[in-house]
């Protein structure tokens, strides 16, 4: 996935990707100077943490405060459970300390979907699609049939009120899995750890049932404040960052510095051929970077220092 980000992102950014072990998934650069033990500090989430679309991502901007360098271990669409094999395993426990990234819960399995923490799922049918997808199709099963915009509109209106019970099933089966996966994950991992909630929105969050935007939420979508709270004790610290400072942000291309475009369809995400950003208004701007750096320099410093 790292790789269709930086086709899609060409003309916005170099990610200078590289592999920290053979056959790995393909992280941003730079690369630190060495992998030796306590040479460095890791971050670990999702596209937040690698940095789409922005040349500085906020682990790069906090090693520089540091004067430490850093492993970027930002992977796409990633939850916890990806980060539990035995290569990211060994790089963590080199860190001097350890960021992780809130992630999100739609890459969680449950007995309908399992994408072993990635965004892409397969279903028990043997089809693999992406979370979205996979999600929209079980919501809007009970649907078929009802082409009537209106008699439409109502149905959904009152299954989302009174029924969907299999979804809302699964909702509670995959937030369990993401608490299950993430803990063990902070648990094996023996540096200090710090974990960071980076989000336009407060943890606070109730899953509705009538479209798939009011069932995830805002990034780190299906995450409420429950399970946050379950993950904070394995962890030495915990930042909270709500900013949506400087988004959207125009896009510029890193040569000319003229406003530009990318076609998001070029990363294999399954958008639409035709469609084109001419801003960023999903991942967080560089502005939202330069907020979590800050809010996190602190107890970096402590842990770092400690």
């Amino acid at each position: 996935m790292s790789r269709g980000y930086q086709i899609r992102d060409e003309a916005v950014v170099d990610y200078r990707l590289w592999q920290a072990w053979p056959d790995g998934d393909w992280l941003r650069g730079p690369a630190p100077p060495s992998l030796a033990t306590g040479s460095y500090f890791a971050c670990v989430g999702a596209a937040q943490t690698f940095g789409c679309l922005v040349a500085e991502p906020w682990p790069a901007l906090l090693a520089q405060q540091l004067g430490l360098p850093v492993l970027n271990l930002g992977i796409a669409g990633a939850g916890p459970a990806v980060f539990r094999s035995e290569p990211v395993q060994a790089l963590l426990a080199g860190a001097r300390f350890v960021v992780f990234q809130v992630m999100s819960g739609r890459s969680a399995d449950n007995s309908r979907f399992r994408g072993g923490g990635r965004e892409r799922v397969r279903t028990t049918d043997g089809r693999e699609l992406g979370a979205d997808a996979a999600w929209r199709e079980l919501l809007q099963q009970d649907l078929a049939g009802w082409h009537q915009p209106l008699l439409r509109g109502l149905r959904n209106r009152l299954l989302a009120q009174f029924g969907r019970r299999h979804v809302r099933a699964l909702v509670t089966a995959t937030q369990a899995d993401w608490r299950q996966q993430f803990q063990a994950l902070l648990a094996a991992t023996a540096p200090p750890k710090l974990l960071l909630w980076f989000s336009r929105r407060r943890p606070e969050y109730r899953p509705r049932y009538h479209s798939l935007a009011a069932l995830f939420g805002e990034f780190p979508q299906l995450v409420d404040r429950a399970m946050v709270e379950a993950l904070r004790p394995h962890a030495q610290g915990y930042v909270e960052c709500v900013t949506t400072r400087g988004s959207p942000e125009l896009l510029r291309d890193r040569r000319t510095g003229e406003p530009c475009r990318v076609q998001p369809a070029a990363a294999g995400t399954g958008e639409p051929a035709t469609a084109a950003w001419t801003h960023n208004a999903y991942y967080p701007s560089a502005a939202m970077h330069e907020d979590a750096a800050a809010a996190l320099l602190g107890p970096a410093q402590a842990l770092t220092h400690g």
